[in-house]
């Protein structure tokens, strides 16, 4: 029998992408549980899809984490586990917690820390792919416009950093405000920043159609 390609993918970043792998265990994933949300969804489309490649998911993500706290856990839960791919969605966090708490990231120092982050990264391993995942939020109420406005400050670097580390670039606010033409807001993302299954569903497909060009 030939050989089977492999491939490991890393998710990283807040609740989004955590959505219950720290206590949503089993499913058949031996790392204990990809969560419920869109890196599940991914994971389960391509086991089904293409049962040639050996692949290995990890989830990651901690609900809460601003980009200093994705820094900071770096080595041990990015450069160390050697993945191929690597999918980050962070950012959220880093406004909300600045208008609920005042200890937020400034959108300047954010993108100094999401920039070495990535720099970091290539160093120390040079053939990772990236797919970065643009911050969203909608107006339900839970943020405030300002609030709104400064996550599409973080989206906009994002998708700058996507340029300049040739990154694969997933307009997730965009493809949010297209969705809410057919259905309200709420029906997409809980809280205007969680996503409902119908949102994650979206972030799920739009993430595999941008990624096959990195995908064996």
């Amino acid at each position: 029998m030939k050989k089977k390609k492999s491939c490991t993918i890393l998710f990283q970043g807040d609740s989004v992408t955590d959505c219950g792998r720290n206590t949503y265990g089993g499913a058949g994933f031996e790392n204990g549980g990809l969560g419920m949300g869109y890196p599940g969804l991914i994971a389960s489309r391509l086991f089904c899809d293409r049962p040639d490649v050996s692949w290995t998911f990890i989830n990651r993500g901690i609900s809460g984490n601003r980009i200093v706290d994705l820094y900071a856990r770096w080595k041990a839960d990015g450069l160390n586990l050697k993945p191929d791919i690597i999918s980050i969605l962070i950012g959220v966090n880093d406004t909300w917690h600045h208008f609920g708490s005042n200890n937020g990231v400034e959108p300047d120092r954010a993108e100094r820390i999401y920039r070495e982050i990535l720099t970091w990264t290539r160093q120390a391993l040079p053939n990772v792919r990236f797919i970065l995942m643009e911050p969203f939020a909608l107006d339900t109420g839970t943020l405030p416009p300002a609030g709104i406005r400064e996550v599409a400050v973080r989206g906009r670097f994002v998708k700058k950093l996507a340029k300049e580390f040739d990154a694969v670039f997933i307009p997730c606010q965009k493809l949010l405000d297209e969705a809410v033409k057919l259905a309200p807001m709420t029906y997409w993302l809980r809280d205007g920043v969680h996503p409902m299954p119908a949102g994650h569903q979206l972030l799920a497909d739009a993430w595999i159609k941008a990624a096959k060009k990195y995908l064996p």
